[in-house]
């Protein structure tokens, strides 16, 4: 969504790079971009004006002047701006003292609640709490189906008792709803009310009634991010009719500009606690104004990708892999197709790849990633034996002719796959540090003291040819400096004489810690 705006901040601030000192006419220029950035991206002009009136502010104190690299500070000034706009800090759902909590959701027809309430049920369903969706819009056709398709999806229940299309009282509903969570007990009530086209008297008549009959704890205004200044005027003739304690913003993934986003906190003096980033129940998060102000700037989004991989990946998963890489196991295709389903419960290629930093000047190449080869692949591998998948040797030319066929794939598809996969393998073996290394850096040669770089490993010395030198023989140094002493005395070893200079002597303790015999 924030694209443009992200494009326009980072051609700007591209200028500023590498200049010792900013004159008041490159911040009045900087300035001037900025603004026309915002303007650009639908954002209020009343906003607009008081952003860029505190970055000027602190741009022409000494915090800027007196700075080693001014044009990463004014970067710094305009992040820190954001971030106050965007809410200043997350914002949490306000529990109720005695369950049930309640939470109402409000806003215009369209604006994406119906599946919201969806999102919202599951996202507390996996924190621990019990929800239940309340279907409350009996004006909208077919709003009770969708409510009770939505949670079956999430695997919540759903309290629907009239048939809606026009039919019930939504008051009556809400109102029933609390004692019937009371009953079954369910801990959260999510109510899900009637939205029209545009504001009008009916609809902030009956919002008003149910926000009497159940009492609220939350009232979340759902607004569509992608209608603009029109989300601005909506918050706040729903502020003036009704009142809410919090936004969310639906849409997110759309192409619209963002506006929305960053002008309705500061017009509404209301906070955004969640926002909707797709079509999937999972696309769902927390709001975060210091994640979405590194988004906007390009500073990447890294905690989100950890928190969105520790929800896909299974622990024990991850656990069994890690003793694998460890002992130097192989893994297997089911394994591999583990882990790929894994990241594609992330979300799509370009959406992950876009949380991280840098990523905004390789748009276009991650507008061209296929997100249809997991898919591919994944076909590959199902239709495979299971002892195929546990060990790929045993395909020949047969056996991939006709897994390309069971899967809609070519034989070089197939090959290609393998041939990657073996080269995973060998990838996997090399992480476990082979003998005569560092720890954890295979095939890099031994350390002073480790085997296999000289004499002080704790084993006999050797010649250039690896052959140890006969008992009792005088040996020969393969250094010319040191055969211009003379040869050495022999020990009864066959190791030279304490008097010819030796290998550097490494303490034992060090030997261990360097991966050498003790």
């Amino acid at each position: 969504m924030f694209a443009s705006l992200s494009d326009r901040l980072a051609t700007t601030f591209r200028g500023l790079r590498g200049k010792g000192r900013l004159t008041e006419a490159d911040i009045d220029t900087t300035l001037r971009e900025i603004r026309i950035a915002l303007l650009d991206a639908d954002v209020a002009l009343p906003v607009v004006r008081a952003f860029t009136a505190a970055v000027r502010e602190r741009a022409m104190s000494s915090e800027v002047s007196g700075a080693l690299n001014p044009g990463q500070q004014i970067v710094k000034i305009v992040h820190d701006q954001l971030i106050s706009i965007l809410g200043g800090e997350t914002r949490r759902l306000r529990f109720a003292k005695v369950s049930p909590t309640v939470i109402v959701l409000a806003g215009l027809q369209g604006a994406g609640k119906t599946t919201l309430a969806g999102k919202l049920a599951k996202h507390l369903k996996d924190q621990g709490h019990s929800p239940l969706l309340v279907a409350a819009d009996l004006q909208r056709p077919n709003a009770v189906d969708q409510l009770a398709v939505m949670a079956q999806r999430a695997g919540v229940d759903v309290y629907a008792p009239q048939p809606g299309n026009g039919v019930g009282d939504p008051v009556e509903v809400a109102g029933s709803s609390i004692d019937h969570a009371k009953r079954t007990l369910h801990d959260i009530v999510i109510v899900d009310t009637a939205g029209r086209l545009s504001i009008d008297v009916e609809l902030m008549r009956e919002l008003r009634g149910v926000r009497d009959a159940v009492q609220p704890d939350e009232i979340l205004l759902v607004v569509d991010a992608m209608i603009g200044q029109d989300a601005v005027r909506t918050a706040e003739e729903f502020g003036a009719g009704v009142g809410f304690d919090g936004v969310v913003l639906t849409k997110l993934d759309g192409d619209a500009r963002g506006g929305a986003a960053l002008s309705i906190v500061t017009v509404t003096e209301r906070p955004i606690l969640f926002a909707s980033t797709g079509e999937q129940l999972q696309d769902f998060e927390t709001f975060h104004p210091d994640r979405m102000a590194s988004r906007i700037l390009d500073m990447g989004d890294v905690l989100t990708l950890i928190e969105q991989a520790e929800k896909a990946f299974d622990v024990r998963q991850a656990e069994d892999m890690a003793r694998k890489v460890s002992k130097g196991e192989d893994f297997t295709l089911n394994e591999f197709l583990d882990q790929m389903q894994a990241v594609k419960k992330m979300g799509s290629f370009t959406k992950i790849l876009g949380m991280l930093p840098g990523m905004g000047d390789m748009k276009a190449q991650l507008e061209q990633v296929d997100e249809r080869e997991l898919d591919r692949v994944a076909a590959i591998i199902q239709s495979m034996t299971p002892a195929e998948r546990d060990n790929p040797k045993v395909l020949n030319a047969s056996r991939r002719s006709r897994i390309a066929k069971g899967s809609g794939t070519q034989v070089s598809d197939v090959n290609s796959l393998v041939e990657r996969f073996g080269e995973a393998q060998k990838m996997m073996r090399g992480m476990r540090g082979g003998k005569g290394g560092m720890p954890g850096m295979p095939g890099m040669p031994g350390m002073p003291g480790a085997p296999g770089f000289g004499g002080g490993g704790g084993k006999k010395s050797k010649g250039r040819s690896g052959r140890t030198a006969p008992k009792g023989k005088k040996s020969r140094s393969g250094n010319p400096a040191k055969r211009a002493l003379g040869p050495s005395e022999p020990t009864t070893d066959g190791a030279e004489s304490p008097t010819t200079p030796g290998p550097l002597e490494i303490p034992e303790d060090i030997k261990k810690l360097l991966g050498g015999s003790p």
